[in-house]
């Protein structure tokens, strides 16, 4: 079995930056622990803008919402916490947008900070049809999460 780092190591050498790293790390975080909507947001003010997508129909590339101040925002953004959901109560409780989530057949969340110098710079976010996601499938998904820092931060330079 391939080392996900080393893979995503390797991706981000290649040419087709940020691109080539996002869809690496979908393909490993779909072998580690799976998901049906895959996507990354960076981290602006109160604001997160999505700059991946999985599923755009739904979800596009340039997508922003407020979730500074909500208790997600606290428990992901501040707390710098990764956000386990198991079922659609916990995606309700966390978003907003919860219809449009369990009108796609999804209903569990792992959200992962992506976390650089002190401060959360954006998410990793895998969503899941309900009772998908337990508390060991959260570690392997977190550990990845620091090579998205240099996308991250030139996404956040380029505002």
């Amino acid at each position: 079995m391939t080392d996900p780092l080393a893979v995503l190591a390797a991706s981000l050498a290649a040419p087709g930056q940020p691109q080539t790293l996002f869809a690496a790390l979908e393909r490993e975080t779909q072998a580690l622990v799976g998901h049906k909507l895959f996507t990354l947001l960076f981290v602006d003010g109160a604001d997160v803008a999505r700059i991946y997508s999985n599923r755009p129909a739904e979800y596009p590339v340039s997508g922003r919402k407020t979730m500074g101040a909500t208790p997600w925002g606290k428990h992901v953004l501040e707390e710098q916490r990764p956000y386990l959901g198991r079922d659609r109560e916990a995606i309700r409780w966390a978003f907003f947008d919860h219809d449009l989530i369990g009108s796609m057949g999804l209903g569990s969340v792992i959200n992962v900070p992506v976390i650089y110098d002190g401060t959360t710079i954006g998410t990793m976010n895998l969503l899941d049809v309900e009772h998908h996601y337990r508390e060991e499938h959260v570690a392997p998904v977190a550990r990845l999460a620091p090579v998205l820092v240099p996308a991250f931060l030139a996404a956040r330079a380029g505002l």
